[in-house]
């Protein structure tokens, strides 16, 4: 769905007053994040535009305007020589597509460089993550993978779910594909390669886990560490921002307006603390607050 009226806010990581920058080296190529991914209140004046911010020149985060829907979801595209891959389209009422297109033109007029095939994928089946899927299913050069999990294992060649894992190659960049149910059961993470990033949609983000089967979710969260012990990971980038900046504490399910909330990425070791967690749980879940996020079994 669409908002009546649609701006394109691109804000290009050089342009963004306070960042940071972790984890550049071990091979990987460097980026920048900014400190804060504020996206205003319920009121968008008239322009509901998603806050766009370049990581690096092949890596984009989007994050869509409160406004718009209380979510305030992020959505990924990165950029291989042969295609780009979007991650997740985002919850209702919003234009997804012209900021996508508008990346990819300007991404294309770089390289001189005249078309590029687009893959959209999802980070799990859930409708605050998949509601802008329309825009893009009859979009030339573009393939929408299916939401359930036997279209994303299909896709994605993975061949014993969710144990084995799979890559995606978008031309001189590979992304490894990581099979992670119990939030929702098509529920993926993909690992970047290039730049070390590692996405975990909603399984993984500073706010309330919310876990629909524990014995698959505390499998996916050790399936998770392992692998993060086994590479060089510089950010974990989950699809949300429920946490506030005061430890313990996440803003009310429904809340727009979050000015002192979280930063966007979580660490290593704030993944290995949630597995203890969960493992120390033996299959009994119950609600518990960790410092940056909350396990809430449903």
């Amino acid at each position: 769905m669409r908002a009546a009226s649609t701006a394109v806010a691109i804000v290009a990581a050089s342009a963004v007053a306070c960042m940071h920058n972790r984890g550049t080296s071990g091979g990987v190529e460097g980026g920048r994040l900014p400190e804060n991914w504020y996206a205003g209140g319920a009121d968008c004046g008239g322009r509901p535009a998603f806050r766009v911010a370049a990581y690096n020149a092949d890596f984009f985060i989007l994050r869509q305007p409160a406004c718009t829907n209380y979510e305030k979801p992020f959505l990924y595209l990165v950029f291989g020589r042969d295609r780009a891959l979007l991650f997740d389209t985002g919850a209702p009422t919003i234009d997804v597509a012209t900021p996508v297109d508008t990346l990819i033109r300007q991404w294309l007029a770089r390289r001189g460089q005249r078309s590029i095939e687009l893959v959209v994928s999802h980070s799990h089946a859930h409708g605050d993550h998949v509601a802008g899927d329309s825009q893009f299913v009859r979009r030339a050069g573009t393939v929408v993978v299916g939401r359930d999990t036997a279209s994303v294992r299909k896709f994605f060649g993975i061949t014993q779910w969710p144990t084995a894992m799979s890559t995606i190659d978008l031309g001189d960049r590979v992304l490894d594909v990581i099979a992670i149910p119990g939030h929702q059961p098509a529920s993926i993470a993909l690992y970047d390669r290039r730049t070390g990033i590692m996405l975990t949609g909603d399984t993984f983000y500073p706010g309330r886990l919310y876990v629909r089967d524990t014995a698959a979710f505390a499998a996916s969260i050790d399936r998770l560490a392992r692998f993060v012990r086994g590479h060089h990971v510089t950010h974990l980038l989950g699809a949300h921002v429920e946490q506030s900046k005061t430890p313990f504490v996440d803003y009310p399910v429904g809340t727009k307006d979050q000015p002192n909330e979280h930063a966007l990425d979580l660490t290593a070791a704030q993944l290995f603390e949630l597995d203890s967690a969960v493992q120390s749980m033996r299959g009994r879940f119950r609600r518990l607050a960790l410092r940056d996020l909350t396990i809430w079994p449903q």
